[in-house]
């Protein structure tokens, strides 16, 4: 009897594999394929003419794992045979380009394949770790033993959510403010967002008396008028930054203009093509560089209307703004500008229709600039701008002469000087300071009435503050600028009062407008309890018909009860005071203490009040 053939096949040794073919594998799925393959990969084959390329499934990638070893790789040069002409034609950078990317790309699967490792690696030691912390902390308070693998997992997970959020906050938001953000997420919330900012005490001590009038700054600026704001800019006083704030951080009908490349922007008028404010960024140097306050109010008027006819120049009204520093900060700050190179020679000083004299203004250097000059030199030049440069800045120097220093003597010259400062600084419409950059953004949006979008920032690291001083070098800096001293010490009394008149006034209205708000509130509960009467006693048609036979029977009865409770508080009023009285004249007849048996409950309150009182 014959055996199939499946039989004979199973009772048969096993074939060997010819040269050159793989071995057979036990899934017959992949088997049939690699035979395909092997068919397709003999020369001269129809399958190979037919699918020259890779089979289905297979891929030529730099990862990919070929099914075959010898065949492949014939069938691999083959192409690479084929492919080599074309190879050839490309440019030399080419190829060099292309074998930098294959190798670019293992290096990068490299470091992919050992970055993963690493942070499993990491993962389960710091699993291992914080699971022996959490085992020594809370092992004697748990009855359950150490943790289990699943709140491993999850503990896992929540410090890994903890190091991704903090990595991508960095790289999101890696500036000052959100440093400072990110200091202030574990610290207590701030109540007054308006403190304290020189790390100075909180308690304000006034120093200087001033009216309700030099307190109370608020302008009445019409955007769309003919009013203008002019930014008095005196050199080192973060004037920059403020004036960057008023042209691109002022919430406007018709914000300004700016555009990329430009220092300047167009700050127009709702509807109008003229500009509202004078400043650096708006309107340039128009009356010089860092023009001074007796420049700007000759200058600008000219400027803004020197185009028109006297008679059809409009009546406008000049807002005056400036910032000031402290001394000792500016003066460090400006001798490393100079160091650094400036020297605003653009600067005019026109006072009294001309320019000073080289006699009555010498300069302090002889080359292009004063680059590279040590402290020591800066504060030697008897001629220095820098020295007390905020008085002479803000005040009228045609009061004494100009830069003429023989018109009167010096003492008389510095007292002139100093109070006409603080007299223009006073009148001002709005002044800040430095080191107060909240509370000057709060002074200028209440008086004003305009907003910023963002707040200010403090910026207590500054250059100057990188420059270490002994005492003795303070002490000479204070002296040089004794007048631009006092002038600090008066406006920093004057801002600090000024702000906290607005913040109390700020309180007083909300406090007022509760007030009514409850007032309105309770004529509200009054009449709703008096028309709930009107409705209960009009619900009898025969009393209906004898108390309200007119339409406005409601609202008499309303006024009727009105009346009615008014004289009843009106008769325990009288009767409250009589009683006192008596109470007082038996006193003084018997002198002992009586004792108040009135049945009514309102006296017995009111004359308990009374004696409380």
């Amino acid at each position: 009897m014959a055996l199939p053939a499946c039989a004979v096949r199973a009772f048969e040794p096993p074939r060997q594999p010819e040269r050159g073919a793989p071995a057979r594998t036990t899934c017959p799925r992949r088997h049939s394929r690699v035979e395909a393959e092997l068919a397709a990969s003999r020369p001269g084959s129809v399958a190979a003419s037919v699918r020259a390329g890779p089979p289905r499934g297979v891929s030529h990638g730099f990862h990919s794992r070929p099914l075959l070893d010898k065949p492949r790789k014939a069938s691999f040069s083959l192409a690479g045979a084929a492919c080599a002409p074309l190879f050839a034609l490309l440019s030399r950078g080419r190829r060099r380009r292309m074998h930098v990317l294959r190798r670019r790309w293992d290096l990068g699967s490299l470091c992919r394949v050992l970055l993963t490792r690493g942070l499993a690696a990491l993962g389960h030691s710091l699993k291992h770790v914080l699971g022996a912390i959490f085992s020594k902390i809370f092992g004697p308070l748990a009855s359950v033993g150490n943790m289990d693998e699943k709140s491993n997992k999850l503990l896992l997970a929540l410090v890994m959510l903890f190091l991704f959020a903090v990595i991508v906050l960095q790289y999101v938001c890696p500036g000052t403010e959100c440093q400072l953000l990110r200091l202030q997420a574990f610290s207590f919330p701030v109540r007054d967002p308006y403190r304290s900012e020189d790390e100075s005490s909180a308690r304000f001590v006034p120093r200087y008396n001033f009216t309700r009038g030099d307190l109370l700054r608020k302008v009445d600026f019409d955007i769309k008028g003919d009013d203008l704001i002019v930014f008095l800019h005196i050199q080192k006083t973060g004037g920059t930054t403020f004036g960057r704030h008023l042209v691109r951080n002022i919430q406007l009908e018709q914000p300004c203009e700016c555009r990329v490349g430009q220092k300047k922007c167009t700050c127009h008028r709702p509807g109008k093509r003229e500009t509202w404010l004078f400043s650096r960024f708006s309107t340039g140097w128009s009356c010089g560089l860092h023009a001074d306050w007796t420049e700007l109010t000759s200058c600008v008027p000219s400027v803004v209307d020197g185009k028109r006819d006297a008679r059809l120049r409009p009546s406008r009204n000049f807002h005056y703004i400036t910032i000031l520093r402290d001394p000792v900060s500016r003066y460090l700050s400006e001798w490393r500008h100079v160091q650094r190179g400036a020297t605003w020679k653009a600067s005019l000083h026109v006072c009294d229709g001309r320019p000073p004299t080289s006699e009555e203004l010498p300069s302090c250097y002889t080359g292009d600039d004063w680059s590279g000059c040590p402290l020591k030199e800066f504060m030697d030049c008897p001629y220095n701008l820098a020295n007390n440069r905020q008085v002479r800045m803000l005040s009228d120097l045609t009061l004494v002469g100009c830069y003429n220093l023989s018109v009167m003597p010096e003492k008389q010259r510095n007292k002139v000087l100093l109070e006409s400062a603080k007299s223009n600084l006073k009148h001002m419409a709005f002044f800040g300071l430095t080191e107060f950059q909240r509370k000057t953004q709060y002074l200028f949006e209440k008086t004003f009435n305009m907003n910023f979008i963002s707040p200010f920032t403090q910026y207590n690291t500054t250059r100057a503050s990188s420059v270490e001083i002994n005492e003795e070098i303070q002490k000479r800096i204070e002296g040089l600028n004794f007048l631009d001293m006092e002038l600090y010490s008066y406006a920093k009394d004057l801002f600090l009062q000024r702000y906290q008149f607005m913040r109390q006034k700020e309180h007083q209205e909300a406090r007022r407008k509760r007030q009514e708000q409850r007032k309105f509130l309770k004529g509200r509960l009054l009449q709703t309890h008096f028309q709930s009467q009107g409705q209960g006693q009009s619900q009898n048609p025969n009393q209906n018909q004898s108390q309200n036979p007119n339409p406005n029977a409601n609202q008499n009865l309303t006024q009727n009860l009105t009346q009615n409770l008014m004289q009843n508080l009106m008769q325990n009023l009288t009767q409250s005071s009589r009683q006192k009285e008596n109470r007082e004249s038996l006193k003084q007849n018997s002198g002992k203490e009586q004792k108040d048996n009135t049945s009514n409950g309102t006296n017995d309150y009111i004359g308990s009040v009374e004696k409380w009182r």
